[in-house]
């Protein structure tokens, strides 16, 4: 039984699902799978080799993949999708009737239609007990309440960054990890915040990506530096 890497559901989760048909899958490949919230659309990122896995650490889900997404399953989908729009603007409205200090971000779905999963956002906590008993009666089905960050927030709405391609929040960052100026300070970036920030108007995610490699070169050159100074105070000697 073959195990491929895949991501699933709107904020794009990774894991290692299993595999029973003897068909291989292709990175692309758009699968059913069996997830802890329920039956979810997953796209396949390649097999579940020691690399991949260690990539994720041992919290990542290990799941089971039903099936490949048929043509019924992809018309369900795109009808799911439609249907996600319209609760979007339902829910909102009665978000806005309620009062509640929160921004409605996107509605989320699954497939198995267990569940339906509201993002917000909210400077503290939102006490949504009552509605989500109207969003419950309103919809017809289990309503999970998710807030989020600014940072998840752009992974869910975002799509180009100023590099002119995909965002990486929403293209291959699984955890978004803290960055600090000291890392754009260590680049010798310009200080901007228009230049340095994202489209989350936070520091920008890839100053992470080269921070290690400029630390490195950092002690390279002081070392060099003081070969150098004992190699002539060597030679004064």
């Amino acid at each position: 039984m073959k195990r491929y890497m895949i991501r699933y559901g709107m904020m794009r989760l990774p894991g290692a699902f299993s595999f029973a048909e003897p068909d291989d899958l292709r990175y692309g490949n758009r699968v059913i799978a069996a997830t802890p919230r329920g039956q979810e659309v997953g796209i396949v990122r390649g097999e579940a080799d020691p690399d991949a896995l260690a990539q994720f650490g041992s919290e990542m889900l290990d799941g089971r993949i039903i099936r490949r997404m048929s043509e019924s399953d992809e018309e369900r989908y795109r009808h799911i999708q439609q249907k996600e729009r319209t609760h979007f603007i339902g829910c909102r409205g009665i978000i806005e009737q309620s009062g509640l200090e929160m921004t409605l971000i996107r509605v989320e779905h699954l497939f198995g239609g267990e569940r339906m999963i509201v993002y917000y956002v909210a400077d503290g906590r939102v006490d949504f007990r009552e509605l989500v008993k109207v969003l419950t009666g309103e919809f017809r089905t289990r309503v999970e309440m998710r807030q989020i960050g600014v940072r998840d927030k752009t992974k869910l709405l975002a799509d180009i960054g100023d590099c002119g391609r995909n965002v990486c929040c929403n293209n291959h960052l699984y955890e978004i990890a803290p960055v600090s100026m000291k890392m754009a300070k260590q680049q010798k970036a310009t200080l901007d915040p228009t230049k340095i920030s994202g489209l989350c108007c936070r520091l920008k995610c890839c100053f992470r990506y080269e921070y290690d490699q400029y630390l490195e070169r950092e002690e390279c050159g002081h070392c060099g530096k003081n070969r150098e100074t004992d190699t002539n105070e060597t030679d004064q000697t």
